[in-house]
Formats: C-alpha cells, sequence, structure tokens
C-alpha cells in the first residue's frame, strides 16, 4: 500500500521569494537572513572602498573620514549557522478553512527556508511533535537534505494525536547544541502555561516562535443555522450557533494571541504571526529585514 502523503508545494513559494526579492535569493537575500540570524556571530574583518552596489548603513564614518574616501566594513562569518525546525503536528494542525491546513502551510515554509538555508551551505535539522516527538532529523547540510527534510514533512503517518508544548520545549532545551537558531512552529492554541521553559530556552538559544493559524481559529463564518465541531484532540463534539458567540470567539483569540505576544518578548525570545489565507513569503521577508536592522 502506497503510503498517504501530506501535500506540500514548495516551487510557488520559492518563485514568489525570487520574485520578491528580485532574484537575488542566493545573494542579497541569504545575506539578509544571514545577519539577521547571526547577528553578533559575523565578526569585523577589515575594511574595503564603498561602491554603489553596497548598503550604505555598512559605511564607518570615522575611518572614512581618515582616509579621505568612503569605507565599508566587511565580515567573515564566525561559524556555519546551525538551524532547527521544532514542529507542531498534532491533529489540531491539520484543520483547514482555505486551500491549505496548518500543516500543510507550514511544512511548505519549513521546505522552502530549508531550501534557501541549504543553498547557503549552512545545517538544517528538523523535529516533529505532538505530545511526544515523533520524528528527529539530524542537523545536515547539502542540498541532498532538503529531499530529506521534505520527505519526512510530507510523511501522514508522523500526524496526530495531543500537542504538548512544554515537553517539546523541553526537549529542545535538553538535545540541541548552545547557540543554535531554532524555530518554533505551532498554532500555539493550548491552555498550557510554557513561559518557564520558554525562558529557559530563549536563554540557550536564539529563538523565534511562529504562530501558524487558520482564519477560523480567530473568527468564526459568517451564515446562519448551526455548526457541528469536534474537538480534534478529545474527539467531544458541540453544536452551537456562530452568530451567537463570534463576537466573544474574536475577542478570546485576539486576546490569547496578544499574550502570546507578551510571553515571547518578555522571554526575550521573537514571536511571528502566520495565517494560512495568506502567503508566508511577504512575512518572512519583513521579519528577517526588520531582525538585520535590530542587530545593528
Amino acid at each position: 500500500m502506497a503510503q498517504k502523503r501530506l501535500k506540500i508545494e514548495v516551487t510557488p513559494s520559492l518563485k514568489r521569494l525570487d520574485l520578491i526579492t528580485k532574484g537575488l535569493v542566493n545573494t542579497r537575500f541569504i545575506g539578509n537572513y544571514a545577519s539577521a540570524f547571526k547577528g553578533r556571530g559575523l565578526e569585523f574583518a577589515s575594511y574595503r572602498v564603498y561602491t554603489p552596489n553596497d548598503d550604505a548603513s555598512l559605511i564607518d564614518w570615522t575611518a572614512s573620514s581618515r582616509a579621505r574616501k568612503l569605507l565599508v566594513k566587511e565580515f567573515v562569518e564566525e561559524r556555519n549557522l546551525n538551524i532547527v525546525f521544532i514542529v507542531d503536528v498534532s491533529s489540531k494542525m491539520m484543520l483547514g478553512s482555505v486551500k491549505k491546513l496548518k500543516a500543510e502551510y507550514a511544512a511548505e515554509m519549513v521546505a522552502s527556508l530549508s531550501h534557501t538555508i541549504l543553498q547557503a551551505g549552512d545545517f538544517v535539522g528538523l523535529t516533529m511533535f505532538s505530545d511526544k516527538v515523533v520524528k528527529r532529523v539530524a542537523p545536515s547540510n547539502g542540498m541532498k537534505h532538503f529531499h530529506v527534510i521534505s520527505d519526512n514533512l510530507s510523511n501522514l503517518s508522523f500526524y496526530g494525536g495531543n500537542a504538548n508544548i512544554k515537553k517539546a520545549l523541553d526537549y529542545t532545551l535538553k538535545n540541541f547544541q548552545q547557540g543554535s537558531l531554532v524555530i518554533f512552529i505551532s498554532d500555539f492554541i493550548t491552555e498550557e502555561n510554557f513561559s518557564q521553559e520558554l525562558k529557559f530556552v530563549a536563554q540557550k538559544f536564539d529563538f523565534i516562535g511562529v504562530m501558524v493559524r487558520d482564519p477560523v481559529d480567530v473568527k468564526l463564518p459568517s451564515g446562519q443555522g448551526q455548526v457541528l465541531v469536534e474537538d480534534a484532540s478529545t474527539g467531544e463534539r458541540i453544536l452551537f450557533q456562530p452568530s451567537e458567540i463570534s463576537k466573544l470567539y474574536s475577542r478570546e483569540a485576539k486576546k490569547q494571541i496578544s499574550k502570546l505576544n507578551r510571553v515571547f518578548r518578555d522571554s526575550g525570545a521573537d514571536f511571528l504571526e502566520l495565517y494560512t489565507n495568506k502567503s508566508f513569503v511577504e512575512e518572512l521577508v519583513m521579519f528577517f529585514n526588520k531582525r538585520k536592522l535590530e542587530w545593528k
């Protein structure tokens, strides 16, 4: 029997990424993501004369004044990046009211980012979790590793069950190399209080939380009649009238997302909101550019 696969369409995202960065995926965008991720991992090497193609922010005005010509700083990378994706593959990630399930959207984002990172020669690892770690792919580099990452992300046998974010954070703390960049992807729809665990991992790693949600996670669809919903974790079913609770539902969803932002910020970690009805490419490019500016 053929193994069931999750549908992952990486090519459109890579093409859009290429379009947004004006054909400079392997140069300028890579430089931006490297600067955004490495931060102080870039070491000053020397000066050279400024050219019109250089980023003007790299001009050293003090050195330029002494030399009487514009000089820019050149940096070298202290080490290759070690980037680990931690992906929630629980049953609730299989929700989808638009074209993509949350799980498909997250998988395509991870695959697309992995492709870009591996092209730059850095290392990518993958851990998939529900109420336990269901799959771990050790960090490696080279484009052959991209197919390993994609194959595991599309394997439906790894999906299902409840989500335990605290356990996944604890596993991250104990099992990954200090100094790694950890990108933790989930819808973060949980009643767990994981703020303490988050503080610990944010102290050890450069840590980014990526929230992936479907539009229905934040706003109930309009319409007449009753709706039957089932809890993916417990199987419990509820029949309700959307119009009667839509305002309360949206208010509570926004309150929970606002709390998530605050918890990540207070822990010293970054937080990015993504929704399955919008392209993740544009959001990621803006996010990387923002991080790069913050590290300057």
